[in-house]
């Protein structure tokens, strides 16, 4: 639904950025604590995961391990590993919950995360601890089975951590264990592929969108303003110099910065769905930290509610049926956007490069350009520019006289 936009240029930085950004988590680093607790959390769904394969061909072919002759020595070792980042994912999101619902970390307490984020967010890590624990017992159950000698279940070798667990079951009999192993396997394989099926409606859809999206970030350095084509083109033809007599998208479409998610790029549409709400940009957003109504974490929030919305108005054709509705006046207030002062903090800090203050900018220009709602004070600026080529109102052969006054 959005706009288009060429982000296909340079695909050997690209890929660099997003090799750094999304799978080094490079900006993450910024804060080394949560940095190193989330960079375990995130190997271990990757690690742990692997061995989702070897689960799901012994529950389709009825095998036991079936990678273990495979790999001899290796397999013990290997499953050793999984088991450490398994139980490295539970203490982590033991520590998140204690973050999120008890310590009370600021940036967790914004009123943009009430209600669903936050039931959201703790969702998931109560479902990450339940499949690692699942995970952990099952191999335990297993291990008794193995030295029980139960029929299909073939000695593969001990497991470091699942086989403190096995005190738990000594006094169970075989059809127990047996149960209790399945029961395990099942509460696995099945939590895993519902937790699949639940990331399009969660926060954590980023673990799937961070990688497209720092592959297509904004390689311009951070300061740098995109400017409308149709306007450069309009100031320069004013000036008399040479103009760029291409059509632009912008000429197209005739239209002045944005109202709706329609009028966004694709690019500020990925970004609203990659968001994964941490609040970093909130967090060391000027404005917001000295009182002021702008969140750059709700702005993404909702971009993406707004695009949902409008998702589900489409009608038989695919076409967005007007509810009456914009991004611009119901979801974002002309409060926030003015209170933004484009020293792209947000954009810094976002771990996987998404930029609130595109689309800020984007509903700003619309607000001052196509509804000439700009606040007086920027409307006297503008006339100052117009007439005075700077923001103040005096000739530009005055602008150095303050440092006849400095001794």
């Amino acid at each position: 639904m959005g706009r288009a936009e060429n982000r296909s240029d340079r695909p050997v930085t690209r890929l660099k950025t997003m090799l750094l950004v999304a799978f080094g988590q490079k900006k993450m680093f910024a804060r080394p604590i949560p940095a190193i607790l989330h960079l375990l959390i995130y190997l271990g769904f990757l690690i742990v995961n692997v061995e989702m394969v070897e689960i799901a061909i012994d529950g389709i072919f009825g095998t036991h391990r079936v990678f273990a002759p495979w790999l001899g020595i290796f397999y013990v070792p290997l499953i050793n590993v999984f088991e450490f980042f398994a139980l490295a994912v539970i203490l982590v999101c033991v520590v998140f919950l204690i973050r999120r619902n008890i310590l009370k970390i600021s940036r967790f307490q914004s009123p943009e995360l009430k209600n669903w984020p936050f039931l959201d967010a703790n969702l998931i890590l109560l479902v990450e601890i339940v499949l690692m624990i699942a995970f952990l017992h099952m191999n335990a159950a297993d291990q008794l089975l193995q030295i029980k000698g139960s029929e299909h279940y073939t000695d593969t070798g001990s497991f470091f951590i699942s086989k403190l667990l096995m005190p738990i079951y000594n006094n169970m009999s075989v059809d127990s264990l047996i149960a209790f192993e399945r029961a395990s396997w099942w509460t696995h394989i099945v939590g895993v592929f519902l937790f699949l099926n639940y990331l399009p409606y969660s926060k954590h859809l980023h673990i799937m969108l961070a990688f497209p999206n720092t592959y297509f970030s904004n390689l311009n350095p951070t300061g740098e303003m995109s400017t409308m084509d149709s306007v450069t083109k309009e100031v320069r033809s004013m000036l008399n110099l040479p103009t760029d007599q291409s059509n632009s998208s912008e000429t197209i479409l005739g239209t002045f910065g944005a109202k709706d998610v329609t009028d966004l790029s694709w690019k500020n549409l990925l970004e609203a769905y990659t968001c994964t709400e941490c609040g970093r940009c909130t967090s060391v957003c000027p404005a917001n930290l000295t009182g002021k109504a702008l969140s750059p974490r709700k702005i993404m929030m909702d971009t993406r509610d707004r695009l949902q919305e409008v998702g589900g108005n489409l009608n038989q054709a695919g076409a967005v049926v007007d509810d009456g509705k914009s991004l611009l006046g119901n979801y974002i207030t002309d409060e926030e956007l003015l209170a933004c002062t484009t020293c792209n903090a947000c954009v810094e800090a976002c771990p996987v490069n998404i930029s609130p203050l595109d689309i800020i900018l984007q509903l700003r220009r619309y607000r001052v350009m196509e509804e000439s709602k700009a606040p007086q004070s920027w409307n006297a600026m503008f006339s100052n520019i117009e007439t005075s080529a700077s923001p103040w109102k005096f000739s530009a052969a005055d602008r150095f006289n303050w440092a006849e006054k400095v001794s």
